[in-house]
């Protein structure tokens, strides 16, 4: 075994411990006094209670209880504000009762089907009087306000002056 020295920080204390690594699994395996492990031990109440009045969870014993079959109604029953009558999930229904609902249940889902339909096609649209055209037109128009505004500043040629400029350049009006 090959032993190297390695500093181990337990609870705020540096201690030196030696470390010895296996040579087939490659694991380190340190030697810690007795005194640094009993820190790690788990504590345990002084009396023990007996099982079967123990509230607390066995596996993690500062749990309050157990999760599972736990009987809520006896436990709550006396509050004036716990429901124990027509609960939703204990509530048995007869056949008539579930098929209104499944139909019911049924005619907004193909509400909201087409509400989320009619929202995707609106998304996607650029022309017309939609929010995305609406949105792109002012954004090309808050740029080449800039533009012209940035050209006016190097040049002195207006922006009316600029746009007249471009429509004799591409041929729209004469050269005159």
């Amino acid at each position: 075994m090959k032993s190297i020295a390695a500093t181990t920080l337990m609870c705020g204390l540096l201690t030196v411990s030696e470390a010895f690594v296996t040579p087939n699994t490659g694991l380190i395996a340190s030697a810690v006094p007795k005194s640094a492990s009993r820190l790690f031990e788990a504590t345990l109440p002084a009396d023990p209670v007996e099982e079967d009045d123990d509230p607390r969870n066995p596996d993690y014993p500062n749990l309050p209880e157990v999760k599972g079959d736990f009987d809520w109604d006896a436990k709550f029953g006396g509050d004036d504000d716990w429901i124990t009558e027509n609960v939703p999930g204990k509530i048995v229904l007869d056949e008539i009762t579930l098929a209104k609902q499944v139909t019911s249940l049924n005619k907004l889902e193909e509400q909201f089907r087409k509400e989320r339909f009619q929202r995707e096609v609106d998304d996607f649209e650029v022309t017309g009087w939609v929010g995305n055209a609406e949105l792109l037109n002012s954004r090309f128009a808050m740029f080449f306000l800039a533009v012209g505004l940035f050209t006016e500043s190097f040049t002195g040629i207006s922006i009316p002056g600029q746009v007249e400029e471009m429509l004799r350049i591409l041929g729209f009006i004469g050269f005159d």
